[in-house]
């Protein structure tokens, strides 16, 4: 941490630009989402698709648009703070609505047969159950902010258009794993049980408070920012990444349903006693 250090930005000489493409790019997703929403329904009718998934989607969609745009983008660009709040909305809170959306059940609904069977091969490839399990989701996504915190990549990062894009890319990404490997609705064949679920969730919890009280405290962190900013930051993560991992939590718990028990069969002596059977 680096007191009365200026927090680093780049120009924003280009920011209408820059609310335009994100603007632009959501539209489309909200677009073709609805679009297929209205195919799956139309293809099966009785079986339809859930108002509760287009909901997750569209308001998951929302979160990054606030993200992204004014007046939060600027705030990220001049102040921690700022950065901190955008990076919960589009690494925590948009990819948790997102993911409940189920938008690879859907795309699973509306594909032709032969089409559907090849992604539904992929999903159960090597690379995709790796990929679906929440260690590879946890260390992307929270192992990653001491990388990004405690070494200069940050301020390299928000020096350069292209490395902040980078950043959200990789927090939305990495976000959007975690949250479908721990409470996602959609198919993931390595997915482990829910015990280990909940356990990489609670070092999730654990992993984020450690960084944010040591940023609170000016342990290690390289930050270019005024103290005051750097404590404020942490706070919202500390605070608001609570939130978010209470509520992937609450997910879990929703979309868990336990197999159901076989019924064990019948010995010989029970078959041979009438009380019994």
């Amino acid at each position: 941490m680096h007191p009365g250090t200026p927090h680093m930005h780049h120009p924003t000489g280009g920011a209408p630009l820059e609310s335009l493409l994100p603007a632009l790019v959501l539209l489309l997703w909200a677009a073709g989402y609805l679009y297929l929403a209205r195919l799956a329904r139309l293809r099966n009718p009785v079986r339809g698709w859930s108002r509760r998934h287009t909901a997750c989607f569209l308001s998951g969609l929302l979160l990054l648009a606030v993200a992204l745009l004014p007046p939060v983008a600027p705030w990220a660009h001049g102040d921690f703070r700022g950065h901190m709040a955008q990076h919960l909305l589009i690494g925590m809170y948009a990819p948790l609505a997102l993911v409940l959306g189920a938008p690879v059940t859907l795309l699973l609904r509306v594909l032709p047969a032969p089409r559907a069977r090849r992604l539904t091969g992929v999903l159960h490839g090597r690379p995709a159950r790796f990929l679906a399990h929440p260690a590879v989701g946890l260390v992307l996504s929270t192992g990653s902010l001491a990388v990004l915190y405690f070494t200069p990549l940050y301020n390299a990062a928000m020096d350069r258009p292209a490395g902040h894009w980078l950043l959200h890319v990789h927090f939305l990404l990495s976000g959007c794993l975690f949250a479908h490997a721990v409470a996602g609705p959609d198919p993931a064949p390595g997915r482990p049980g829910v015990r280990t679920r909940l356990v990489l969730l609670g070092c999730a919890i654990a992993v984020h408070s450690v960084v944010a009280q040591l940023m609170y405290g000016g342990f290690w962190v390289d930050v270019h920012a005024p103290v005051p900013e750097v404590q404020g930051g942490a706070e919202i993560m500390y605070y608001g990444g609570d939130i978010a991992e209470l509520l992937l939590a609450a997910a879990l718990v929703t979309t868990w349903r336990p197999a159901p028990r076989a019924r064990p069969a019948a010995g010989p002596r029970a078959a041979r006693d009438p009380a019994r059977a």
